[in-house]
């Protein structure tokens, strides 16, 4: 059964993304009454004025269901390919040998173009070259300038332009091509929350981005190379959000590596405070099936009890039969992880030890007190996020009313754990700050007669980066009328 589009009584985020199953103005409102809390469009397929229609749409219901709505611009990043094939296609056996050279003539079973110049000093004898997702694969036997041999480790049919990949070096491309450039120009100028910034191998990768972002967005990492892993400290101190690309990091890695990676990924991303998203493949089966399996489901269950900000959905969302229910069973999942008696000691397996910072001790100590006197919620104010952001970390007990008098931030805290926000304007007293949070959490139903709040807010109020309050009030009878009324 559909949920309100309020608050969602479920702590991780729902991330959907859009495509043509889930393009129309009212299948994006179910999307968001199914549970979904934010939204990604992805910049690989399609044209910018048909993402700008996206935009408007996501856009105009947040505002007539006053809920900001999270907006992920997802680059589509550069693109390995071989080139055409006579007929299209070939076949390749195992054993034989294939040579991938620089000419545009179309391929056959013995040779086939690989239009990317720079891959030929940068691989070397031994290599791997992946074909079509992995279906085929090569090892390097020799390199010239002007051409690679291989040898077929793994046979298969070959067709024109498929995709590939080449795990074991450092590929010497930029992580942005000239389209990518022009699809965060226009992402910006749609002011989206987050861009996504794929297949990223260093943390120059990240810098160049953050340039020409320059504030305006949240920038987010897809982890997808296996380059990546070995730079992810230095790639995280450049971004403000991390998505576990399964897919591709799993067609460069042995599937095994995979399940450690992402929970080594989720682990140092909750340390650091930054949101995270578990994305590809998590309810795969329900692009043409009502009902997941149960190790999908199980999958989605072990990033809950992680402590994942977000799951993703993508093909399930975007071109499946089923959009709606995809989303409702990852709504059921993260209700039904999150009641468990056991969540709260799975979910703080991961320590997040306080830096030596007064936002960091308040919001550890806002955790231990909502333990202690049993309250509704905790309500925080913040002009840039980063209070709200270092409480989730804590991943408390109870939901988080976050308030912001920006727009802008109030967007952001959609792929947050926890975290239902609230855009409205700034306190100027202590008796304005208590009053509201009272108003806000009594409104958006998150408390209610003899509960109990914890506030967080800064002093001077309005002021980045003040954060030295902490109060805990409760909601009596007598205000209940006062506020209703309000």
């Amino acid at each position: 059964m559909a949920v309100s589009v309020g608050p969602r009584g479920r702590k991780v985020r729902i991330l959907a993304t859009l495509g043509p199953a889930s393009s129309s103005p009212e299948m994006i409102l179910k999307l968001m009454k199914s549970g979904a809390d934010a939204f990604r469009i992805n910049m690989s397929h399609g044209d910018q004025a048909a993402k700008a229609e996206l935009v408007r749409i996501i856009r105009a219901l947040g505002v007539e269901h006053k809920r900001p709505t999270t907006i992920l611009f997802d680059l589509q990043g550069p693109k390995l390919r071989i080139g055409k094939l006579q007929g299209g296609s070939a076949s390749v056996d195992t054993g034989s040998r294939l040579v991938l050279d620089r000419s545009s003539e179309p391929g056959d079973a013995s040779r086939v173009e690989l239009p990317h110049p720079e891959l030929f000093g940068a691989v070397g004898e031994g290599d791997r070259l992946l074909i079509d997702d992995g279906k085929v694969r090569l090892r390097v036997a020799a390199v010239a300038p002007e051409r690679i041999d291989t040898i077929v480790e793994v046979g298969g049919k070959i067709s024109d332009n498929k995709g590939v990949n080449v795990p074991d070096v450092l590929v010497p491309i930029p992580a942005m091509t000239e389209k990518d450039r022009s699809d965060l120009q226009f992402a910006l100028e749609q002011e989206a929350d987050y861009i996504a910034l794929s297949f990223v191998q260093r943390a120059e990768d990240v810098e160049e981005a953050r340039r020409l972002v320059d504030g305006r967005a949240a920038l987010m990492v897809k982890i997808e190379k296996p380059a990546a892993i070995e730079r992810l400290e230095a790639i995280m101190q450049h971004s403000d959000a991390v998505m576990v690309a399964r897919g591709d990091l799993g067609v460069e890695l042995p599937a095994e590596a995979v399940p450690p990676l992402q929970k080594r990924i989720v682990a140092r991303c909750r340390e650091l405070g930054q949101p995270v998203v578990v994305a590809t493949q998590m309810l795969e089966s329900m692009i043409s099936s009502p009902t997941p399996t149960r190790a999908e489901v199980s999958d989605v269950a072990n990033a809950i009890y992680d402590g994942a900000d977000a799951v993703m959905l993508s093909a399930e969302s975007a071109a499946g039969d089923y959009p709606c229910e995809a989303v409702q069973m990852m709504d059921r999942i993260g209700r039904t992880v999150e009641a468990d008696p056991n969540y709260a000691a799975r979910v703080h397996f991961t320590a997040t030890p306080a830096e030596p910072t007064t936002a960091d001790a308040l919001a550890e100590s806002a955790g231990n007190i909502a333990t202690t006197v049993q309250v509704a919620a905790m309500v925080c104010y913040t002009s840039t996020g980063g209070t709200a952001r270092r409480i989730a970390r804590e991943r408390g007990p109870v939901p988080l009313l976050v308030m912001t008098a920006s727009q802008k931030v109030a967007r952001r805290m959609g792929l947050v754990w926890g975290v239902h926000a609230v855009n409205t304007r700034d306190v100027s007293s202590f008796e304005e700050m208590v009053g509201k949070a009272k108003r806000m959490a009594l409104r958006h139903k998150l408390a209610g007669a003899d509960q109990r709040l914890i506030i967080l807010a800064g002093i001077p109020f309005g002021t980045s980066g003040s954060t030295n309050v902490i109060h805990v009030a409760r909601l009596v009878g007598d205000e209940l009328e006062d506020y209703a009324g309000a």
